[in-house]
């Protein structure tokens, strides 16, 4: 089958998620937009011992009746990086957006970044993250993250992040390390980031040992890019997150203060272990 190309391109990498491919894909279908623009989902599974490639070709026939094209890519190897390549090998849209197989968009959302993107100087933007979490422990400590000036005050993009023809041009191919997003997000100045309002739900880990685990792993991210491309750096715009603040959350969350800060010290007195892409599910 010829395809045609497209305006957006959402690369999709997903290993082992048969459990919540479809509830990404149903959020896509779900999106009013984004208009005049020819869409093409690409979904990477990438090291999967399940059917994530199954279910996700079961949305052909729904994405092609709205006029978007829905291409599966398997590879045998994980890693994703390497699914992240893959996708961008295949795509053919100016506008790229790259999701988490866990995240799901809202109506709006799809739309508002393409508005965003479609401009000639390089942009890069995210949606609105609502911390999403089940257990008791993670919601006490997503009611603290939520909060911490770095989620509220600027465009993470955890799980979440599309830039334009020009933005793409600013790296090549994905390196193989730990943070992609940050290592996107830092291919930009500030002001060349732009967040748009409408959420997406990104979920964190469930439990201690996987909120310590996935903290670990976030750390040593920003660590390796520090290391490996220092001049990145400049474009952090990270704010300060001061004691008064700190002393704030704690005396109106004392429990979710005391498991986000009990967490971050058990990253500090813990000894790193091997990095890979799990999210602690």
């Amino acid at each position: 089958m010829q395809r045609r190309n497209a305006g957006v391109s959402i690369i999709l990498p997903a290993s082992n998620e048969a459990a919540l491919i479809g509830g990404c894909l149903e959020a896509l279908l779900a999106s009013d937009g984004p208009g005049d623009h020819g869409v093409e989902v690409i979904v990477v599974a990438n090291g999967c011992r399940d059917d994530t490639a199954g279910l996700a070709r079961a949305f052909a026939a729904r994405m092609a009746a709205r006029g978007w094209n829905l291409e599966v890519i398997e590879r045998p190897a994980g890693g994703k990086p390497g699914a992240l390549n893959a996708g961008d090998a295949a795509a053919s849209g100016a506008i790229r957006i790259y999701l988490d197989a866990d995240v799901t968009v809202t109506p709006d959302l799809l739309t508002q970044l393409v508005t965003a993107l479609d401009v000639d100087a390089p942009r890069y933007a995210s949606g609105r993250v609502e911390i999403a979490a089940e257990g008791a422990i993670s919601r006490a400590y997503a009611r603290i993250w939520r909060r911490v000036p770095f989620m509220r005050d600027v465009v993470p993009g955890c799980g979440l992040f599309a830039v334009n023809a020009a933005g793409r041009a600013r790296w090549g191919a994905f390196p193989e390390i730990i943070s992609d997003d940050i290592y996107v997000r830092l291919q930009f100045r500030p002001g060349e980031r732009q967040g748009v309002p409408a959420p997406y739900r990104w979920p964190i880990a469930e439990g201690w040992r996987n909120l310590v685990k996935v903290r670990r792993r976030q750390n040593a991210g920003v660590d390796e890019i520090a290391a490996l491309y220092p001049g990145l750096t400049r474009n952090e715009d990270k704010p300060a997150f001061p004691l008064s603040e700190k002393l704030g959350l704690a005396l109106r969350d004392p429990l979710g203060f005391a498991v986000y800060a009990g967490v971050a010290l058990a990253v500090r007195l813990t000894p790193r272990a091997r990095q890979d892409w799990s999210r602690g599910r």
